[in-house]
């Protein structure tokens, strides 16, 4: 497995295991522990997803050392604000059941982030977290939150998929040393992704799944991915992906598939501003 080095000297994996959207506590619990067995470090969750138990009692359970793993959670926009962002991250602690995590995000650019920014910052430098980012920040904003705070985010968790390949983005993170993390990186299967021809030929040509050939796509561009999957074979499968690489030619093919859209929706959009920040989440 590869990393990636933060500007701090914190490598992390290039390959790592999300459970967004598994919300059965058992189901995901399962899910970590086979992402685990199949040989995945980084596990990403967030309190908004409601499952920080259920990854914990899985990272007891594995049989893993903590130190060889690589944990990330998030912050919801409801608890923005300095004091509660403090008690926010002693919940997520106790719900992992760890004693830090290696990377904790803004989950989205909206509510007291600033507030919030200065207690991850405190959290950061007192060794709670081993690095702290944001999530869902458009470039401009990433670049206005740089100036104006004292630690430049380490990592920008961000929707990046051969439809959206983000390559204006990737200039600017790159030229403030923030690494891209993917989420979504199959779009979900939107488009018609596992069936797109470009991609399944390639994936013929190499042996690989179209998953494999997205994910190792992503690496090559020093791009975390998350890939999540409650399927057994697939979770091993999205993970084996170090015995490959993309030729030139492969990588020409998949850029011609940008479209520059998202698969999802608008983090500009006032509509979904609105929803997102009157989200109350309770834990």
């Amino acid at each position: 497995m590869e990393n990636v080095t933060l500007t701090n000297g914190v490598k992390m994996p290039l390959n790592g295991f999300g459970v967004y959207q598994i919300t059965d506590q058992k189901e995901a619990e399962e899910s970590v522990i086979e992402a685990i067995k199949a040989g995945y470090r980084l596990i990403d969750t967030a309190a908004a997803y409601k499952n920080e138990k259920a990854v914990g009692n899985a990272i007891q359970k594995s049989g893993v050392a903590r130190e060889e793993l690589f944990i990330t959670s998030k912050l919801w926009v409801s608890d923005t604000g300095y004091e509660t962002t403090k008690a926010a991250f002693a919940k997520t602690l106790e719900l992992l059941q760890v004693d830090y995590l290696d990377l904790y995000l803004l989950h989205q650019p909206y509510g007291d982030i600033y507030g919030s920014w200065r207690a991850l910052e405190e959290l950061y430098k007192e060794g709670k977290t081993r690095s702290i980012g944001v999530s869902n920040f458009y470039t401009d904003r990433l670049v206005d939150f740089i100036l104006h705070n004292e630690v430049t985010p380490h990592v920008n968790q961000i929707e990046v998929n051969p439809f959206l390949q983000q390559e204006e983005a990737m200039t600017i993170h790159k030229e403030y040393d923030v690494v891209v993390q993917a989420w979504a990186p199959f779009a979900e299967g939107r488009n018609g992704l596992f069936t797109n021809e470009k991609l399944e030929e390639i994936g013929k040509k190499h042996n690989k799944s179209v998953a494999q050939v997205v994910l190792r796509w992503l690496t090559q561009r020093c791009v975390s991915a998350l890939a999540k999957s409650v399927n057994p074979n697939r979770i091993a499968e999205n993970f084996d992906i170090w015995n490959f690489e993309l030729d030139k030619q492969d990588m020409k093919i998949i850029s011609a598939l940008d479209t520059n859209t998202s698969s999802f929706f608008s983090h500009r959009d006032p509509a979904m501003v609105k929803a997102l920040g009157s989200n109350k989440l309770e834990r």
